[in-house]
């Protein structure tokens, strides 16, 4: 605040500078750091009123995530249980939140954002900006190089779990991509490979986990195509066939290959370092 002072010495004139933003944030912040916390679990889920609001994740009782539900909280942290689940390294017991409902007139104002800027000014939030909230980072970012704090290179995609819904018996090539991509747990981003609807493929296992899934897959896949688990999500195109740097498996005519990612860790240049939500 600037003042000025009459000739006796007293202050007669300042200017004031009111932040609204900066004071919502830290309302919310204080509420939301008043709630108590429940553990990321469907049953507490299934309590919250379907109304859109703010929430933040703790892990292990650490504060990592603020995020917001435009639709509806419980569905977005549906989103978030599901994309944990489908990590490796991660106990979900580990997982508790809290939320705010928020009115439809207030969202306008971004109070995720609000209260990001909050946040920044005392500390910072570990998963914001890495990685966690984004679901596909489009093709473009396919071939980047992620920094090592990035939430996929903490938690790489888990390929052992098992496809939800698929059952045993005989599909199409076209229908079992579908079935996967609905099974998976993380995305799944593909091209259709021609002779889709003509090419098989069997399933005889009642559980099939996402490695042999893929080792099924490319097997009738033509041999230029290639299947890529990056370590955030996995892709297959005809790549006849391409190497990524963030890559840990590649799937080639019902082959599995190992790869070992490349993170900042390395000797990389400023362009190869992808930051922020990609």
């Amino acid at each position: 605040m600037r003042k000025a002072k009459s000739s006796g010495g007293a202050d007669y004139h300042a200017d004031f500078r009111l932040s609204i933003t900066k004071a919502l944030g830290d309302q919310l912040a204080a509420a939301l750091n008043g709630l108590g916390r429940a553990s990321l679990a469907e049953e507490n889920l299934a309590a919250l009123d379907e109304r859109p609001g703010v929430y933040q994740l703790y892990l292990g009782g650490e504060f990592v995530y603020v995020g917001k539900a435009d639709q509806t909280l419980p569905g977005r942290l549906r989103d978030h249980l599901r994309k944990l689940s489908g990590r490796r390294d991660v106990d979900l017991a580990d997982f508790s939140f809290s939320c705010l409902y928020v009115d439809e007139d207030f969202s306008a104002l971004a109070p995720e954002r609000l209260l990001i800027s909050h946040y920044k000014g005392i500390g910072s939030i570990p998963w914001n900006n890495n990685g966690f909230g984004n679901n596909d980072p489009g093709s473009k970012r396919d071939r980047t190089i992620l920094k090592k704090d990035h939430f996929d290179v903490l938690y790489q995609i888990d390929l052992d779990k098992s496809v939800e819904g698929l059952e045993p018996g005989e599909y199409t090539l076209h229908d079992f991509l579908k079935v996967l991509k609905r099974g998976l747990f993380y995305n799944f981003r593909y091209d259709t490979p021609p002779q889709s609807k003509v090419a098989k493929v069997s399933v005889v296992k009642v559980r099939l986990s996402a490695d042999e899934a893929f080792r099924l897959v490319s097997a009738a896949l033509p041999e230029s195509w290639q299947i890529t688990a990056l370590m955030g999500y996995v892709i297959m195109y005809e790549d006849s066939p391409t190497e990524y740097k963030s890559a840990f498996r590649y799937y080639r005519a019902g082959t599995a290959i190992e790869a070992e990612p490349v993170s900042s860790s390395e000797e990389l240049t400023a362009d190869d370092v992808v930051d922020g939500d990609g």
